[in-house]
């Protein structure tokens, strides 16, 4: 987006720049922080919520702002915004409330908060820009439902492999050529990893031992190949992707030999996938098909090979240093990153990552006692199939044994939840299947969020 940078440059001309609270501090959130307040021309990060606040200081203070005030309130927190003073708070909707704000980036990976920061952000016509794969895997498709009524931009962020993957798609249906399969370039796949064997990984990079390992369980891939399949309209080929292992540092030119072509060739919508081991990771490709013999030849010419399938990829995924071009392509030119297409296509259920016991009550993503897995969206509700996203917190009513996917029936869903109105929401609006014809709507989660 070559053009962000000159719209940036101009509204720092005519100081108008762009504001934007951030909730989580993090890891990544940290990562943001830093690149807003020292490279990001035209933008200005004005809060910053966490539920550790002493966190959120240290966001500010590490990207070299030291004069962050905490705020209890609405009108303490826009009085900071008038003034031009960085704002912390532990309480996320106030950022989501207050006037004078453009742009929330949610980047805690937590579902059932982030759809209340979502929604009530939405609510108060404000765009938003998500680091949380893991909420729009679960309820994206009804929170831009919300977004579209209220005329807000609803995105994944730039520089995430799903944002990266679909810049790339959309280049790719640029020149002509119709995407296949989408995928992601991995070093690890183990589903039994946990927070214990990680943590030495998390600890060298100052992560979290639950992020890192809903990376290796496969969690993370799942909801990211769920996204990018819900913004494209595409679905996985079988229940936990294909996800070939090719040997380290197989060149990802050759993705066309690890994927059945007569699959890829059939004129479906398309798949999601993953391969481990291929270089360069961890980046993102996609196998494209092309009908005209001329173009084919020119293909062949520029050393994308003989066809049918052609591989284009993206070497490298930049996280948190792309988020702001997100922000300023909301705001400046009402462009999403990526955001669900309609209906969801592809679903991530829960699987046993050990044996569970009747009573126990289910720990999160990237944790102990379960991973996730990608699956047709269809095939999930046939199944009644437990969705990842809404498995924290759960009551086992009976044993599961090791691998086994749950569905609701095994479980007893905790009361209250804004995160299973949504889903119900979700299913009431688009039928129980993926499909074009949208239903009548159901009761408005907005309303509930706030009941």
């Amino acid at each position: 987006m070559l053009i962000i940078d000159t719209a940036l440059a101009e509204r720092q001309r005519l100081g108008q720049s762009i504001r934007v609270a951030m909730v989580g501090a993090g890891f990544m959130g940290r990562g943001v922080a830093l690149q807003i307040c020292r490279y990001v021309p035209g933008m200005v990060l004005v809060a910053i919520a966490n539920r550790t606040l002493s966190q959120a200081r240290r966001a500010y203070e590490e990207a070299g702002e030291m004069t962050a005030r905490e705020v209890s309130s609405v009108l303490e927190l826009e009085t900071c915004v008038e003034r031009g003073q960085p704002a912390i708070t532990e309480d996320a909707l106030l950022l989501s409330r207050a006037a004078g704000i453009d742009a929330i980036i949610e980047v805690t990976g937590a579902v059932e908060h982030g759809a209340h920061v979502v929604l009530e952000a939405i609510r108060h016509g404000k765009h938003v820009v998500l680091l949380n794969a893991e909420l729009d895997g679960t309820v994206g498709a009804i929170l831009k439902v919300y977004a579209d009524r209220a005329g807000v931009v609803y995105t994944v962020s730039d520089g995430d492999q799903p944002g990266v993957t679909l810049n790339l798609a959309r280049f790719v249906k640029g020149l002509g050529v119709k995407p296949v399969l989408c995928g992601n370039i991995k070093g690890l796949h183990d589903p039994y990893r946990n927070p214990t064997t990680q943590e030495g990984f998390a600890r060298q990079w100052g992560q979290n031992p639950s992020m890192v390992t809903s990376f290796a369980d496969g969690s993370k891939i799942s909801f990211e190949q769920a996204v990018i399949a819900n913004a494209l309209g595409m679905e996985v080929a079988q229940r936990g992707m294909l996800g070939p292992t090719v040997a380290p540092g197989t060149p990802i030119s050759k993705a066309a030999e690890w994927y059945p072509q007569e699959l890829l060739l059939s004129g479906g919508p398309g798949i999601v996938d993953y391969v481990v081991g291929a270089e360069p990771g961890p980046g993102v490709f996609i196998l494209g098909t092309h009908d005209d013999p001329i173009q084919q030849h020119y293909l062949k010419l520029y050393k994308l090979g003989p066809g049918p399938l052609y591989c284009f990829y993206t070497p490298y995924h930049l996280c948190h240093f792309e988020t702001p071009t997100s922000v300023a392509r909301a705001v400046l030119f009402r462009d999403a990153a990526l955001a669900p297409l309609g209906a969801p296509c592809v679903e991530v259920v829960t699987a046993a990552k050990i044996p569970l016991k009747a009573g126990a009550t289910l720990d999160g993503i990237g944790h102990y006692m379960t991973y996730g897995l990608a699956e047709n969206y269809g095939v999930a509700r046939e199944q009644n199939l437990l969705p990842l996203g809404v498995a924290e917190g759960c009551q086992l009513r009976h044993d599961v044994p090791k691998d086994q996917v749950l569905t609701y029936d095994d479980v007893i869903l905790p009361e209250g939840r804004l995160i299973d109105k949504l889903r119900r929401e979700q299913e009431a609006y688009f039928g129980p299947v993926a499909a074009s014809a949208r239903p009548v709507e159901a009761e408005s989660a907005v309303a509930l969020a706030t009941s």
